[in-house]
């Protein structure tokens, strides 16, 4: 693409030439005379005057005294992600079904639909138009894939699952895998049957060897535009609000309700059966144990310190029960001697 076609795109102010072939997205330390690069973090402000790129996305403020070509536009990096995508290099699978896939003869697949090699589809799905589906999927029974999905390698959808349009599920996903659901009988686990499903809405993102269990009874519930990372786990009856991102190996414990816009960062850990409000941010490891009313940031645990200073503080924090108990004696022998001086004496 033109620079001249990269501004007309994001509705940007063009600063250098119009005609310059773009051709790549890089760095600004690594980017060359052809390829578009952008400032979104000030720490890497030092390294704008001295960049190679053909062209720069920058907010206006940083354009001053830069004089190479220039995009300015209000989020460089929001533009950034938007513009990405033309230089994705990414396959595009071919319209079709794979001679070696496996299609149930009542499932119905769209035309526009690409369906890889050695895919098995179930009896009663439905393929959406212009979803991909890779190689060695498996499409469950009743499964619905809306318009424009996008399924790596080796996706796993159960029965029942039904996902909206525009959903990315990224290699090794398993959807609507049976809930970790038993009834213990002296001291045997008995299994429950786990008869829901789950329901994903449009604009989704699912990351690698993400799992999300099926319902006991109502349906797992993704709603629109939620975003996971890597290897989380949503245990069944989970219900995710809308626009609410979370990162690697988040694990979300049965019938908990997340809301809306929330953030969960790496590692974080829900009990079930427990409520998160809309607009929560939950820093990384945080261990949540009860309901979220209050929309803000929340964190659990200790951060990380050397380790010889950890060690002391692990080894006071095992006497923090006695000592606590010592001080509610000192609390109450204060007490005593004050009401002791406080009483006037006889005579």
């Amino acid at each position: 693409m033109t620079l001249g076609q990269l501004a007309d795109t994001l509705g940007a102010e063009l600063r250098g030439t119009r005609a310059l072939e773009i051709t790549g997205l890089a760095t600004l330390q690594e980017a060359g005379p052809a390829q578009l690069s952008f400032l979104a973090n000030p720490q890497y402000r030092k390294f704008l005057d001295h960049s190679q790129a053909g062209a720069v996305l920058l907010k206006a403020a940083d354009a001053e005294g830069f004089t190479g070509n220039a995009l300015i536009v209000a989020d460089p990096y929001l533009a950034y992600a938007r513009i990405s995508h033309a230089f994705d290099p990414k396959p595009r699978a071919p319209a079709g079904i794979h001679p070696s896939a496996v299609v149930a003869a009542d499932a119905t697949v769209a035309p526009s639909a690409s369906v890889g090699p050695f895919v098995v589809v179930e009896s009663g799905a439905h393929i959406g138009a212009g979803v991909t589906i890779g190689a060695h999927g498996y499409i469950g029974a009743r499964c619905v894939i809306g318009e424009g999905g996008w399924l790596a390698p080796r996706v796993t959808l159960y029965h029942d699952v039904h996902i909206g349009k525009r959903v990315v599920i990224q290699s090794g996903a398993v959807l609507g895998g049976e809930g970790f659901g038993f009834a213990n009988e002296k001291g045997v686990w008995q299994k429950i049957a786990q008869v829901g499903g789950v329901q994903v809405g449009d604009d989704v993102e699912i990351g690698v060897n993400t799992a999300v269990d099926r319902g006991a009874l109502a349906d797992t519930v993704l709603g629109n535009g939620v975003k996971l990372d890597n290897q989380i786990q949503i245990a069944h009856n989970v219900q995710v609000g809308d626009h609410t991102a979370m990162a690697a190996c988040v694990g979300i414990s049965g019938s908990t309700k997340i809301g809306r816009h929330c953030m969960l960062a790496g590692g974080v850990g829900l009990v079930g059966h427990i409520e998160i409000c809309d607009n929560v941010f939950i820093t990384g490891m945080t261990m949540v144990t009860r309901s979220i009313t209050e929309p803000g940031s929340y964190s659990s645990g200790t951060a990380m310190q050397p380790a010889a200073e950890w060690r002391k503080s692990a080894a006071r924090i095992r006497h923090l029960d006695d000592m606590s108990r010592r001080l509610a004696q000192l609390e109450k022998r204060v007490d005593a001697v004050t009401r002791s001086a406080d009483t006037p004496s006889e005579g």
